[in-house]
């Protein structure tokens, strides 16, 4: 059985009222929560046929907006699908949204794009009768701080990233089942998220965030082939390359993995998590390594950073 106690993990987001109220868009329309409805012929409900991006309102700004952008549009050309705008239209939605409900801060904002309603279930995008539908929900969601200190315990499951010739792993899409799958491994074992191998048997990836180790002060994560092209990924790499720590994108087991000195994930909702334990074993000394706290401090100035420059 999977524990029903207190949710633990790298999306574990503060509890906030206002969320009872937020509106969420449809196809140009903004309805209330309870109200918000989609058919039940929507490609995404009925085949996953879907991609979708997720950006964090940080004083004011869209952070990272146009790193998400880009891969929202190359998501949708790998998939064949027309989104009918752009992007500058698509930012005007985002803020439509964002306006309605008055936010300005600390909000977690997740687009959705699916093929559109079908004439009848089936995987046949001939079937589609109607353009892509355009979800948005924005919420008022901030990272809890005491699960970040406390860190989180990983389980390797046996369902691997797969392969890109039959569904790049880097793709953001709605068909996601092979992860939820992990996840469930993991939280049957106790942990509390799941840790993924590639079809080699290297290192790949969690089941929603990416993964990094620590090793003699050079910081390690996996080549990139096999998992979530992260934004988070990329500014960690990049904030790495500008500070002089050493970081690289490499093949590495297990076997290095129980070894660490520290590990830790990343992904737009949590920053920078740390992992204390993995299959049992306590990584380094079990606590958030100073590694991995610089690595957060340099990535909160960098989003620092990017709203000052907003704003200029």
């Amino acid at each position: 059985m999977i524990s029903q106690g207190l949710l633990h993990g790298t999306h574990n987001a503060l509890d906030d009222s206002r969320n009872e109220s937020i509106v969420v868009y449809i196809n140009g329309e903004l309805k209330h929560r309870t109200e918000a409805k989609i058919s039940v012929f929507d490609s995404g409900y009925l085949v996953g046929d879907g991609i979708w991006e997720a950006v964090r309102l940080v004083d004011g700004v869209l952070v990272f907006l146009d790193l998400h952008l880009d891969r929202l549009w190359n998501a949708a050309a790998t998939v064949g699908m027309d989104l009918k705008m752009s992007r500058i239209q698509l930012t005007t939605e985002i803020w439509k949204t964002l306006n309605a409900n008055n936010m300005k801060d600390g909000v977690h904002v997740r687009f959705m794009f699916t093929r559109g309603i079908k004439k009848t279930p089936s995987q046949d995008p001939r079937l589609t009768v109607s353009g892509p539908n355009l979800v948005i929900i924005a919420e008022y969601k901030m990272a809890s701080e005491e699960s970040r200190e406390k860190g989180i315990a990983l389980f390797t499951s046996s369902i691997r990233r797969g392969s890109p010739d039959y569904l790049d792993p880097r793709l953001n899409c709605h068909s996601k089942l092979h992860e939820v799958q992990a996840l469930i491994q993991a939280l049957h074992a106790g942990a509390d998220e799941a840790l993924m191998l590639d079809i080699n048997g290297f290192v790949s990836t969690c089941n929603a965030t990416n993964f990094f180790m620590v090793k003699d002060g050079q910081v390690l994560t996996s080549t990139g082939q096999y998992c979530m092209n992260g934004i988070t990924r990329h500014n960690i790499i990049r904030v790495c390359r500008e500070n002089g720590i050493p970081c690289f994108e490499k093949n590495f087991s297990l076997f290095d993995v129980y070894g660490a000195d520290e590990a830790f994930v990343t992904g737009t909702f949590g920053g920078v998590t740390p992992v204390t334990k993995i299959d049992g074993r306590v990584i380094g000394d079990g606590s958030y390594g100073p590694v991995s706290r610089r690595l957060y401090d340099f990535y909160k100035n960098l989003i620092k950073s990017e709203v000052e420059s907003a704003k200029t």
